[in-house]
């Protein structure tokens, strides 16, 4: 398997978590976002994910675009070390989790639209940072009820065992952090995100083990 990821990327360090995880083996392809006007943007990238996004996996010839369709496809494929519950109503938990970063938080902070902020809304430095804090304190607002309020919350999102919604929180958190946001409102989501931490496998996929880290 090739994954195509940058190690600043969220999207990709949810995918280099699950790996990691399964145990599976994989050629990790950088494609770095700032460098050269953006190597997802040159015609060879965009020939494997037209999307010119981070991550891309590709597996045997197969090309899977999107973190958490990568992730589910992961889970089928190698059932082993779990990353989705056995029952449908847990299922439906962990994806709801997942979804409330990776479609209410992380869209509006990508890289492009940040960029697209300043660039084309003409907004200074510190009007786009305090765009990035506003949404991230909305999302893990919501994100810090649903887990604290839960039965189902357990050392990690769902249980006792790492998920997808863990593989997705990592780097929210990892994020917020680099931001320098205060994220002392959120007691269970940096519980949760200190017991991952503790998990060799996901240490293993922080940015800064990443073979073309800055």
């Amino acid at each position: 398997m090739k994954l195509y990821d940058y190690f600043r990327s969220s999207a990709a360090y949810r995918v280099r978590i699950g790996l990691n995880l399964k145990a599976l083996t994989y050629e990790a392809v950088p494609v770095h976002l700032t460098r050269d006007g953006g190597e997802q943007l040159k015609a060879d990238y965009l020939a494997i994910n037209p999307g010119a996004l981070v991550p891309a996996l590709d597996d045997g010839g197969a090309v899977i675009t999107q973190s958490l369709a990568i992730l589910e496809y992961l889970d089928e494929m190698h059932p082993q070390a779990p990353l989705m519950p056995r029952d449908a109503l847990g299922r439906a938990r962990v994806r709801s989790l997942a979804l409330t970063v990776a479609c209410d938080i992380h869209p509006l902070n990508n890289l492009r639209v940040l960029r697209y902020l300043v660039k084309q809304g003409g907004l200074t430095e510190d009007a786009k940072n305090a765009w990035y804090v506003h949404w991230v304190q909305e999302g893990f607002a919501a994100l810090e009820v649903l887990l604290s309020a839960s039965g189902d919350t357990g050392r990690f999102c769902h249980g006792d065992t790492p998920t997808i919604a863990d593989c997705v929180l990592v780097p929210q958190v990892f994020n917020a952090t680099r931001f320098g946001i205060d994220l002392a409102a959120y007691p269970t989501i940096m519980r949760i995100d200190a017991a991952c931490q503790a998990v060799p496998a996901i240490a293993a996929a922080h940015p800064s083990r990443h073979p073309d880290a800055e």
